[in-house]
């Protein structure tokens, strides 16, 4: 166990259960104070097989008046509330928590700290595996307050929880199914994604990161300075919508803005990802957002650009994009006329260029400042707070689950893996609350949102018909 800082300032550590930060004057408190780090134990794991117990179990701060009040958690958040509601009524029965196992690829219950994983089907590459990664870190980050609990998780794309099946006064309650994404016609749990831990395959690091590396590549170039067009690249094969997006493409008889450009992977591996660095795309004023088979990982990379982003009309959400307003965070593009659409959204931000910077800078510090991982975790932390509560049963350790911890996984494992499992370790302890999770929409709250943004995207098409029309008198 590493205690990090000089000797005379370390804290009193109970190494068995707890470890409680030392009281110290408030003018030098934030100064000499550091955090607990504890390393992997690769040593004592390749040993024993079996998980170290040298992790607390607890973790408490002294109470100080002098350190500042915890933080409300990003508006966002409150959508934990609309996601858990399909249960507030009946609770989680053990029954409905079975019925999600058919599609989902693993089971993951926590008691008393460790977590333990029974796996029905691997997930495609090494989406379980950083899923649940990811969620040891929770448990690294905020040791003795993640409640006990058992869930199922789905790494495939779609959502196939479908509300209407669960309507009614007789219908027993729907299964509670975590994945990725949802829409509004189903009831599946989102969380976050695997890649904000890396994603290997395509050499994506881990979202701490990435932020800054995004960070360095915006301030390579200015708005005003980078080219006038909507920029794209990406695998159409997955969705006939982005096989349409390619239509978009300059030629010699059209130029509808838009430079779009098929990512062909197998290419890119061989040639080390030269050509696919997410930091150096930052050159265009607009990038296009399109969904791919479902929603899609690279929303978050593209709203971190200081680009105007450009959505085609999407047909699902992750746990953050719900917080985003169009023509304040990004602007709104057709769907049935992409090419139309896009060129006016660019022409409209080239002759616009003050309110333009405005709407990527926004999108920018959206994805800097609510969606930095501090916030990814206490999004999951609240989530699982709230889930768990909901449980109408005591989990226990499945006969055929296997505990996991971060030696288990990282010791043994190799290349990019290894490498992006390290990098996003969590060192210890964190030495604060989570954020204060906000109270729940009323529905008239709810109900204003849904119809400003739905008047958001009115309000462009109508300008983006009156410059058509416009065209075709002077034509």
């Amino acid at each position: 166990m590493l205690i990090t800082g000089n000797a005379a300032a370390r804290p009193v550590v109970n190494s068995v259960t707890s470890h409680i930060l030392p009281h110290r004057p408030p003018e030098t408190l934030d100064k000499s104070r550091k955090k607990i780090e504890i390393p992997l134990n690769c040593t004592a794991y390749n040993l024993t097989r079996s998980c170290p117990a040298n992790y607390p179990s607890t973790f408490e701060l002294e109470k100080d008046p002098n350190r500042p009040s915890t933080p409300m958690c990003p508006d966002y958040f409150r959508w934990i509330h609309e996601d858990l509601k399909p249960w507030a009524r009946t609770g989680i029965t053990k029954d409905m928590v079975e019925k999600a196992r058919r599609t989902a690829n693993f089971r993951l219950v926590i008691l008393n700290g460790k977590a333990y994983v029974e796996t029905y089907e691997k997930g495609f590459q090494t989406r379980d595996v950083f899923t649940i990664w990811g969620i040891l870190q929770l448990l690294r980050r905020y040791p003795g307050k993640v409640p006990d609990l058992e869930l199922m998780f789905d790494c495939v794309d779609w959502p196939v929880i479908r509300s209407q099946l669960y309507r009614g006064p007789n219908v027993t309650g729907p299964p509670p199914l975590f994945r990725y994404c949802g829409n509004d016609a189903t009831l599946d749990i989102v969380f976050p994604d695997w890649s904000f831990w890396g994603w290997p395959e395509i050499n994506i690091k881990p979202w701490e990161a990435l932020l800054e590396d995004l960070k360095e590549g915006n301030r390579r170039t200015k708005w005003v300075d980078r080219e006038p067009y909507a920029y794209w690249k990406g695998n159409p094969e997955v969705a006939k919508t982005r096989q349409d997006l390619l239509k978009c493409n300059v030629s010699e008889k059209q130029d509808w803005n838009a430079r779009v450009y098929a990512q062909n992977w197998g290419k890119e591996s061989q040639e080390g990802y030269k050509q696919s660095n997410l930091a150096s795309q930052c050159m265009h004023r607009y990038k296009i957002y399109i969904e791919g088979s479902a929603w899609s990982v690279s929303e978050k990379y593209i709203l971190a650009c200081d680009s105007v982003t450009l959505i085609v009309k999407p047909h699902y959400y992750d746990f953050f994009t719900r917080g985003l307003l169009p023509v304040h965070h990004y602007w709104p593009i057709r769907e049935d006329s992409k090419c139309k659409s896009i060129k006016f959204a660019v022409d409209w931000g080239n002759s616009h260029k003050k309110k333009a910077q405005e709407i990527g800078k926004a999108a920018s510090s959206f994805i800097h400042d609510d969606l930095k991982m501090d916030l990814v975790y206490d999004y999951m932390f609240h989530l699982l707070n709230g889930y768990a509560k909901l449980l109408t049963y005591k989990p226990t350790i499945p006969e055929k689950a296997t505990e996991l911890c971060s030696e288990a996984m990282a010791c043994e494992a190799q290349g990019l893996v290894k490498k992006f499992m390290l990098d996003s370790l969590v060192k210890g302890p964190r030495d604060s609350d989570p954020c204060n999770l906000p109270p729940p929409f009323d529905p008239v709250s709810l109900f204003s949102l849904r119809r400003r943004k739905e008047n958001s995207v009115k309000q462009v098409e109508t300008w983006e018909s009156m410059y058509y029309d416009n065209q075709h008198r002077q034509d």
